[in-house]
């Protein structure tokens, strides 16, 4: 890194320099040519007409070396300069549309209430941890709450009907109960224990599948009822893009091919989704009711891919692939004052600023409609140091008297 940095601050340096070193004979000059019209020295005025003369020529040459961008090969290597040929190919053409990412519907799992109560987090128990199966999440008590506890009442029916059956038994042996008595408290004992769950009494929720919670629905102090929903948790397998396609682009549906992340505001790299398992789950123009002017397209892909659920995002629907056009990778892409250009290697040690006219977009690359041809050698990686060289070997106008 501070090797790094020492050569940043050559090209500056080289750039303040350049400037004031050219800008000395101007200056000099400026003053000979006033020190000449003071002391009215026509032999001196001549030569000088000559020594312009020949600045003339000199700044002809220099303008005809004015587009050249000179750098190094080791600093080329050094700050990751590459370039590709240029030839004519696949493109893909692609759709923009708003996006959002979601957890995969089949990888989210509910930890419920088990009974009645309050709720109290387990200690540790945040948004964005992550829990094994079985992992105690948080515990339900009824204490305190009007109505009583259920789980107290039940479990005290359960031993009531318990103690009447086992208070019955000996006497049916013996014939002094009628076979109904016996029948009608064993009914009471199995509906008292098919009403009490030892398990619910605990209060404890559990986490039913490993992962992360990514959601807390009953905090801490809340009140839930049985079988409602404490906590969500999603696994780590797969996520769902779910992407808005414009209604006017409907014809599109039938030859959706795949699906381009790219990042806001232009930093960073853009995910193509087919590097992940990305797979098309579904999209009909039918369901455009849901949304008014567009439908909706899901995509299933790999949680592995370097995006975050529950993000929104701008994405390319990729359609059919087009030949013979020429495109180059985004990231080569300079722009400067709302034009476009890219860099062209013409030499060992030179290359070039060219403008050029983009075409179509797909997220990854940027069709040429002109300003390149097969065979140019375009700088795809390190554009912004090729850029600082540019700014570090530009030559300033001289200045010049007329007589």
């Amino acid at each position: 890194m501070l090797d790094r940095e020492i050569r940043l601050r050559k090209f500056i340096y080289g750039a303040v320099c350049c400037g004031v070193i050219l800008a000395m004979p101007t200056v000099l000059s400026s003053c000979g040519s006033h020190d000449s019209h003071d002391g009215h020295d026509h032999e001196n005025e001549a030569e000088m007409h000559s020594k312009s003369g020949h600045e003339s020529e000199d700044k002809k040459g220099t303008h005809a070396d004015a587009g050249a961008i000179h750098m190094e090969p080791e600093d080329a290597e050094h700050y990751g300069v590459t370039v590709v040929d240029i030839v004519s190919g696949e493109f893909r053409d692609a759709v923009r549309s708003a996006a959002e990412i979601l957890p995969s519907a089949s990888d989210v799992a509910t930890a419920s209430a088990p009974t009645s109560g309050m709720v109290t987090l387990a200690p540790g128990i945040t948004q964005g941890c992550t829990v094994k199966a079985g992992q105690t999440i948080a515990r339900i008590k009824a204490s305190g709450v009007s109505g009583g506890d259920a789980n107290a009442s039940g479990k005290a029916a359960l031993d009531n009907a318990k103690r009447e059956l086992d208070r019955l038994t000996p006497l049916l042996k013996d014939g002094l109960i009628t076979k109904k008595e016996y029948n009608d408290a064993l009914a009471a004992y199995e509906l008292a224990k098919a009403s009490y769950s030892p398990q619910a009494a605990t209060g404890v929720v559990t986490a039913p599948r490993a992962g992360v919670l990514t959601g807390i629905v009953a905090g801490e102090g809340a009140f839930v009822n049985t079988g409602d929903p404490v906590a969500l948790i999603s696994g780590s397998g797969r996520l769902t893009l779910r992407a808005l396609l414009p209604v006017r682009d409907a014809s599109l549906l039938p030859m959706l091919s795949g699906v381009v992340i790219t990042p806001h505001g232009g930093n960073g790299e853009s995910v193509d989704l087919s590097e992940y398992g990305g797979k098309l789950l579904s999209s009909s123009a039918s369901s455009s009711t849901e949304m008014p002017g567009y439908i909706p397209v899901y995509f299933t892909f790999d949680n592995s891919a370097p995006v975050v659920a529950g993000s929104a995002a701008e994405v390319y629907l990729r359609g059919v692939s087009r030949s013979g056009v020429i495109s180059v990778p985004v990231a080569a892409l300079s722009e400067q004052l709302g034009e476009k250009f890219v860099y062209v290697k013409t030499g060992g040690n030179e290359y070039e600023k060219r403008h050029v006219e983009v075409g179509a977009l797909n997220g990854t690359d940027a069709e040429i409609l002109s300003g390149l041809h097969e065979g140019d050698k375009v700088v795809v990686g390190g554009v912004s140091f090729v850029r600082l060289a540019e700014q570090s070997t530009v030559v300033p106008e001289g200045h010049s008297h007329n007589h």
